[in-house]
């Protein structure tokens, strides 16, 4: 989720296709809290760990948006949490993934808005070992219960993306896991098939423009009439 289209020896090669150009009418909130005009890497001051490097992710969404609904939609907030190589038991509740995820979400709407969603794309790290694998899909259920119940929203919309590759050989485990989570509105978008990076885990940025379609064509089939 927070990108590595276009990354390669720990450098971002800085091409931004045509699907994630700049528009003002999509904002990101910045890892100070404040807004700004949304342009890729999308996560390049929240995902900074030892050796990260951000590229293109699939942020396009908000482009797919605004475009298939006009200026009836307004302005659309992106707000970036993601922190790449992280098992779900790292999102559990009271941890401080978790607790940072849930603090910008809430100061996102404090002057006005709506969280429309929540995109999750993540899991790679739980194919590693069996037992992670296993406990995905409970782990997946609590966390969005609880995230539902500390944002005061418990029908908020939850849209996972069901894994393209692993960094263990559990792979198809957490991807049942997710294919088969039944929680009322929480839909789920397959990237298998989606092009890799050379790195044979992360997706390339045409697939992650791909994935932001993907992504975008779930949510306004199901949520865009409330738009």
């Amino acid at each position: 989720m927070a990108g590595r289209g276009g990354v390669s020896g720990g450098k971002w090669d800085g091409n931004i296709p045509p699907e994630c150009k700049p528009n003002p009418s999509i904002l990101r909130l910045s890892a100070q809290l404040g807004w700004e005009e949304a342009q890729e890497p999308l996560h390049a001051d929240i995902d900074v760990g030892k050796g990260k490097t951000c590229g293109v992710g699939p942020g396009g969404i908000a482009n797919e948006v605004v475009r298939a609904k006009g200026s009836a939609i307004g302005v659309v907030g992106l707000v970036p949490c993601a922190v790449g190589g992280t098992r779900i038991g790292e999102w559990a509740r009271g941890t401080r993934l978790y607790t940072e995820l849930v603090r910008r979400a809430s100061d996102s709407v404090k002057e006005g808005g709506i969280i429309r969603a929540i995109l999750w794309y993540q899991g790679e790290s739980d194919t590693v070992n069996k037992a992670d694998a296993e406990r995905y899909k409970g782990n997946l259920e609590r966390l969005i219960t609880d995230l539902r119940s500390d944002l005061n929203n418990p029908n908020l919309p939850v849209i996972q993306v069901a894994l393209a590759s692993g960094e263990g050989q559990f792979i198809e485990r957490v991807r049942k896991a997710q294919l088969e989570t039944k929680l009322a509105n929480v839909k789920c978008v397959d990237a298998m098939g989606l092009r890799l990076e050379p790195d044979h885990l992360h997706l390339t940025t045409i697939s992650e423009v791909h994935l932001g379609i993907k992504l975008a064509t779930s949510f306004l089939a199901s949520y865009g009439h409330q738009l």
